[in-house]
């Protein structure tokens, strides 16, 4: 079992870095666009990895299934309307993260005909379990993501819906990352599922896979 762990865990470091790497430049893509360029300035605006992977999240998520990458920063008064601009660069990491997950399952799909009448190489068994688990990861970074629980970017769009006072919402991104946390230790300490994400990848690629 620890050997199959080992490889599974090899097959993820693709959509993993692929996955952290799109994200972030996606945050920093849609700044940009929308009037800030301090990400260009800071060497954001590229889809090189060495410049959004953060190691130690990388290595927590590898081993003990979430983590993090270096965050993008950018300045809200570059933006022209601030509020609604600012849930538009937090959505654009993980609905990049969807569509590169749909984009892998959906090639893995595609490309079972192709092996269908002959034998598969080690090679590419191995590219089609990249494929696989860098679809699984993706959808899986999405789901995460999008939870409107700080810091993570659902909850500046879910904010950005609401007209809050600075210091209610400064109660929530204080109190919310405090209760997502608790969920992570929670699920990991007790091996519980809070939040169903493992069961909504599994039902995303099962979908699409078996449909």
């Amino acid at each position: 079992m620890a050997g199959i762990d080992i490889i599974g865990k090899l097959y993820s470091v693709p959509g993993i870095v692929a996955g952290f790497t799109i994200h972030e430049y996606c945050h920093a893509l849609a700044a940009y666009k929308l009037g800030d360029d301090v990400v260009k300035e800071e060497g954001r605006l590229t889809l090189n990895p060495l410049r959004h992977i953060d190691l130690m999240g990388f290595i927590f998520i590898l081993f003990a299934g979430f983590g993090w990458a270096r965050p993008v920063s950018f300045r809200p008064d570059k933006l022209k309307h601030p509020r609604r601009d600012k849930a538009i660069i937090a959505a654009a990491g993980p609905l990049s993260n969807l569509v590169l997950g749909l984009v892998c399952l959906f090639a893995l799909k595609f490309s079972f005909p192709l092996w269908e009448n002959s034998q598969l190489t080690d090679f590419a068994l191995g590219a089609l379990n990249v494929l696989l688990y860098a679809g699984i990861i993706n959808i899986g970074l999405f789901a995460f993501n999008i939870l409107p629980l700080p810091p993570l970017d659902g909850s500046h769009i879910f904010l950005a819906g609401l007209n809050l006072k600075p210091e209610t919402e400064a109660k929530w991104y204080k109190y919310g990352t405090w209760v997502l946390f608790a969920i992570i230790i929670a699920e990991t300490a007790f091996d519980i599922d809070i939040i169903p994400i493992g069961r909504f990848t599994d039902w995303v690629w099962g979908l699409i896979l078996r449909g």
